[in-house]
């Protein structure tokens, strides 16, 4: 019976951080990074990855966490950042990703300094690229996420070509919304020094702060898919995209 018990435990254990989960690497410019490794100690670990601590979502907006995920610390002394020219790719690899329902967000934030010091929720992000949905319906259309599914759980995206050069936080988030009206925020951080001559830098709207940029009554936050079968728009949440 005991071992039986234990069995089951393993069992849902397996299948929560199989329906769940992170950012474990990125590739940058051919470079391979690992990411932080969950759920063990920060001790030991160095990464460009900010540490993160569960394959759990965050389901509020106003989480205080929902910068760079649970608990989104620097590592100190520990901590990377990877050095990237502006106008370079980054594939952020994720782990066994299930959920096919939901966009895609990257955002950056300018440090304005050093960004191992840096606290995520007191900087400025902006929005460098997002997807949503692709075609069909809400509830049986094709989404970013599945999109990330069928791409070996990964995502690509381009740092601005004439962003200023200096620290900056990337942000990646997946917001899984197959649950009824129940959100479930994914986010990751990695730290990153970009170089280049550009001298540009986003301003007004395009800034936002997290928690701050979404509110549950956002219509793309508070969904429920399933009751619109007839419905083939859907509304990213947080600010336009910064195009640099």
């Amino acid at each position: 019976m005991f071992a039986s018990a234990v069995l089951t435990a393993l069992v849902f254990a397996v299948s929560q951080v199989s329906a769940h989960g992170g950012v474990l690497s990125y590739q940058i410019n051919g470079q391979h990074y690992q990411g932080f490794v969950p759920y063990n100690t920060p001790a030991g670990q160095t990464s460009i990855q900010r540490e993160w601590d569960s394959y759990n979502p965050i389901t509020t907006p106003t989480d205080a966490s929902l910068a760079c995920n649970t608990n989104g610390a620097s590592l100190g002394s520990a901590q990377q950042s990877a050095t990237v020219p502006a106008g370079s790719k980054v594939t952020a690899y994720w782990n066994q990703w299930e959920h096919a329902i939901g966009p895609v967000m990257v955002y950056m934030a300018n440090c304005n300094g050093a960004c191992t010091t840096a606290t995520p929720s007191s900087l400025n992000w902006f929005k460098i690229e997002e997807s949503g949905l692709l075609s069909g319906s809400l509830a049986n259309g094709q989404w970013a996420q599945g999109q990330l599914i069928a791409d070996n759980s990964s995502w690509t995206t381009t740092i601005p070509a004439s962003l200023k050069a200096g620290e900056y936080l990337l942000r990646h988030e997946l917001l899984a919304i197959h649950t009824s009206n129940q959100p479930q925020f994914y986010p990751e951080c990695a730290q990153l020094k970009v170089t280049g001559s550009g001298s540009a830098q986003p301003s007004g709207s395009y800034l936002v702060k997290f928690p701050g940029a979404y509110k549950m009554s956002d219509p793309g936050v508070g969904i429920d898919v399933y009751s619109q079968p007839n419905v083939y728009t859907y509304q990213i949440p947080g600010p336009a995209v910064w195009q640099g």
